[in-house]
């Protein structure tokens, strides 16, 4: 009932939200009085996509009917959207019969209230967030998190992010500068499946290690003491766009801590933790001889300034340096590599059961590649994604042959994941897959 409420009032927001734009940002009843509203251009747009899909693991296939699905057909989105110079309000909702993504068939993908002050511009609500230059996700993208309980689509970010409630602040320095703050009140974590075809191999072997009736809760705690915020100044010196960064929040990827009695085997568990952080960050970005070049650079300081707490992870350098351009042909080639660095790797411990690091390299490096290519007046796209990651030498390719006719998009595409079986990518080898969809976006 509490979730049908809250979608309610959400859809009354703006309606409600009119009244407040002329009483209380900054207009006092004299001068509404003088105040022409009927002469202020008023907008209410709605609009949305509805999808039909089947997707078919590889896998399954070779078992024979009895052992395949092919998904929920479909699915779709509602946008709302109202607004004048005064400030808008906007409500996009996800439509899903997806039982084990949501407990409910209709989801907030943003709600929030936007107010203009001049320069000033204050958002509040449920929102996603890009901070950085990257063209995938880098480094400096810090604000939401991400959904990975599947990974099927890699080539659009914003659809895998989890809006978070948040106050965003923007003011405007001049024609050419600007600085933002957020402040995210409440926390959450990347989003990884516990069971099933798409846990981490590295869930199932700390899962594996403990009795059921211990398992732990990865649901972080709401409480203040989780809260977040940012601060993000951007400019642009001749050609440059440059910006830098600092943000305060926890690391979204959960920290693990095995605890254990000797005595008693049975009192083995496992504490799910999310550490704190600080980043500094730095981004540019510049046309050079026709390449497109964004740059990001980033260090994030944990708690373990002696990098010998098996619960908390290392403090570690971050850099991804990309560029897209088209090349022959009309073609159009995107490249990005992205790495972490992990500081005081010498003071990792040996044992895996004692720190959570002890399997893992020094560097973690991972390479983004798009190229695509249109035909037929643009309505036919060949398009082939790519990530690979260096040193756990597996991969994960996307082909897709799109056509598109005004509202109308049809897709064909697939997923191989190869490699490593102990790596990110190569340990879902089994979940390789063919995706058909029909979508009408009005």
């Amino acid at each position: 009932m509490s979730r049908k409420f809250n979608l309610i009032f959400l859809a009354l927001i703006p309606v409600l939200a009119m009244p407040i734009f002329s009483q209380d940002f900054g207009f006092s009843d004299e001068d509404t009085d003088d105040m022409d509203f009927d002469a202020i251009p008023f907008a209410v747009t709605v609009g949305g996509e509805v999808s039909a899909s089947l997707l078919g693991y590889v896998d399954d296939f070779s078992e024979g009917a009895d052992h395949t699905r092919l998904g929920n057909v479909f699915s779709g989105k509602l946008n709302f959207y109202a607004g004048n110079s005064f400030g808008d309000a906007i409500i996009n909702l996800k439509l899903s019969p997806d039982k084990e993504k949501q407990d409910f068939p209709i989801d907030f993908d943003e709600a929030y209230l936007c107010a203009y002050f001049g320069n000033l511009e204050i958002e509040g609500g449920l929102r996603k967030l890009v901070w950085g230059k990257a063209d995938s996700l880098g480094p400096l993208d810090v604000i939401n998190p991400l959904d990975n309980r599947e990974i099927t689509d890699i080539s659009n970010t914003m659809d895998i992010k989890i809006a978070r409630p948040l106050i965003h602040a923007t003011a405007r320095i001049g024609q050419f500068s600007k600085l933002e703050g957020v402040f995210v009140p409440v926390f959450e974590s990347t989003k990884f499946a516990w069971d099933g075809r798409w846990a981490p191999s590295q869930i199932a072997e700390l899962l594996s290690l403990i009795p059921p009736n211990n398992y732990p809760d990865p649901s972080p705690p709401s409480t203040i003491n989780y809260a977040q915020a940012g601060l993000r100044f951007t400019s642009s010196v001749g050609s440059s766009d440059i910006g830098a960064q600092y943000y305060y929040g926890r690391l979204p990827k959960p920290a693990f801590k095995l605890n254990f009695d000797p005595s008693d085997p049975s009192s083995l568990s496992i504490d799910v933790r999310y550490n704190s952080y600080h980043q500094i960050g730095l981004d540019y970005a510049q046309v050079i001889a026709g390449y497109n070049i964004r740059a990001e650079c980033a260090a994030n300081i944990t708690d373990d300034l002696d990098g010998d707490d098996g619960a908390v992870y290392n403090p570690h350098l971050l850099w991804s340096l990309g560029f897209d351009r088209d090349i022959v042909w009309g073609v159009n080639f995107n490249l990005q590599c992205n790495e972490t660095i992990r500081l005081l790797y010498n003071k990792i411990g040996e044992n895996p059961l004692l720190d959570m690091e002890a399997d893992a390299d020094t560097t973690f490096t991972q390479i983004t590649a798009i190229l695509s290519k249109k035909f037929l007046r643009d309505e036919l796209e060949l398009r082939a994604a790519a990530l690979w990651d260096i040193e756990d030498r597996d991969f994960f390719i996307v082909p897709a042959l799109i056509w598109t006719r005004d509202a109308v998009k049809a897709e064909v595409s697939g997923g191989i994941f190869g490699g490593r079986d102990e790596g990110q990518f190569g340990q879902y080898h089994k979940n390789s897959f063919v995706k058909i969809e029909l979508s009408y976006t009005f």
